[in-house]
């Protein structure tokens, strides 16, 4: 299936009025950068370039879409033939899959001709804003469940579409496993899941509900145990598997009360084996709360499908240089907003995380022009993508798991607490010349409190 016609009318309003005016080969150069993070985050995570590569190579206008378009009075004659050959043929370079990222970090730029780079807009704003604000929300949550597993289980709670993405941006920001099967026949991540309230209502004791599950999926799996009395199904259970029950899940009440009175009594059963699992519309505040308490693993729906409280990481897709021709070696001119509060930094750019003699980030260090020799402290944040046209990057979804385990252990160790903050590091601005200058995405000072 296309995706030629997920994007905005006016991307080929746009695409027709250039065309017309000649302007629309001219070799161009967009990036997609957050101005800030959202209100309180101390980081981003860079997610969903794997998906962004599929949908890039399925963005074709077939018959079937042109001739909607040429009906709509949306385009004429000479883009439909424009359109009819289109495959994106320039070059795309990055962050990589799983890198963290700051206000004004580059982390893609797309250069070809404005036309072709032009239509991709809202493609790539819409993979990379939904995937990047769940990936960013899940390593708030990983991070307080420091070690313990958390699984995604937020398919029910968001589009049908969304949930394989939300599953595989929770992947790469340290997700376990997840309920979307989807997710995992599509991009290989682990799958999970046992029974809901239903499947013990079903049958017409809880002791039959258990035997069924644990004829089909052995004592190993997790029982449900708080339909009715938690601490008779916990028995229960026991009982059933000889003390060999995998693990019992929690999805009401007072979590943490509940899960100390489970290990205490599984204890006492003799059962100091089976793990408790805890959901109940978890986010990465609550999870905090229980690191004092015997959970061993964390069940999370709606707060991370719905990027807990910030469903869209902010990016934008800006122009920054063009040229007067479609020559890909002509000069390029740097082009950018100077609307207050919307300033745009107009030029190619190069990216470095600045770290300290012990590998801990200071800054983000962007600048115009070609990146210097690294003094040892810095380390390169763009990698090649895309070049003419062609999937370049060899890096896997494991790949991506481990950059973002990486790079977050590079932070300072505020930038994981749960509370509110400011950016974890700084990001620095430097010219052409290799000066430090004036930095359009510095976040705005804090009203004082009166």
């Amino acid at each position: 299936m296309t995706t030629a016609l997920l994007t905005d009318h006016y991307e080929l309003t746009m695409v027709q009025a250039a065309m017309d005016a000649g302007t629309a080969e001219r070799h161009s150069l967009f990036d997609l950068f957050t101005r800030r993070l959202p209100e309180g985050r101390r980081y981003g995570v860079l997610a969903g370039l794997g998906r962004v590569l599929k949908e890039i190579e399925k963005f074709r206008f077939d018959e079937a879409e042109i001739q909607f378009l040429a009906e709509a009075g949306i385009i004429k004659d000479n883009l439909a033939a424009w359109l009819a050959d289109y495959k994106f043929s320039g070059d795309i370079w990055g962050y990589p899959e799983g890198e963290i990222f700051f206000p004004g970090s580059p982390v893609l730029s797309v250069e070809g001709s404005f036309a072709e780079c032009c239509v991709l807009e809202t493609l790539l704003l819409s993979v990379f804003n939904h995937d990047c604000a769940i990936a960013s929300a899940a390593s708030r949550m990983t991070s307080m469940a420091e070690g313990r597993p958390c699984a995604e289980m937020g398919s029910r709670r968001t589009h049908e579409w969304a949930a394989v993405g939300a599953a595989r941006a929770a992947y790469v920001a340290g997700f376990a496993a997840t309920s979307n099967l989807e997710a995992g026949r599509s991009w290989g991540v682990p799958t999970m899941g046992t029974a809901a309230h239903s499947f013990t209502l079903l049958h017409d004791t809880e002791e039959d509900a258990f035997r069924a599950q644990l004829a089909a999926l052995g004592d190993g799996t997790t029982l449900l145990v708080d339909t009715y009395d938690e601490e008779a199904a916990i028995r229960k259970g026991v009982e059933l598997t000889g003390g060999k029950l995998g693990a019992i899940r929690l999805d009401s009440g007072d979590l943490a009360i509940a899960a100390r009175r489970a290990r205490d009594l599984l204890d006492d059963l003799g059962a100091t084996d089976t793990r408790i699992v805890v959901t109940s519309d978890l986010d990465e505040w609550q999870i905090a709360a229980l690191r004092g308490t015997p959970v061993d693993g964390y069940g999370v729906g709606t707060s991370l499908v719905t990027g807990s409280g910030h469903p869209t990481a902010g990016f934008v897709y800006k122009l920054v240089a063009r040229a007067e021709s479609a020559d890909r070696h002509a000069p390029m001119t740097p082009v950018g907003k100077k609307s207050k509060g919307k300033n745009t930094l107009g030029g190619r750019k190069f990216a470095m995380r600045r770290l300290d003699a012990d590998g801990r980030a200071e800054a983000e260090v962007i600048g115009l022009g070609s990146a210097p020799e690294t003094d040892g402290n810095d380390r390169y944040l763009l990698v090649d993508i895309v070049r003419d046209g062609e999937v370049v990057t060899k890096a896997t979804l494991a790949d991506a798991r481990k950059r973002h385990m990486d790079s977050l252990a590079e932070l300072p160790q505020a930038a994981v607490r749960v509370s509110r903050g400011d950016p974890a590091i700084e990001t620095i601005i430097l010219d052409s010349e290799g000066s430090e200058t004036l930095n359009p995405y510095q976040a705005a000072p804090r009203p004082a409190n009166i």
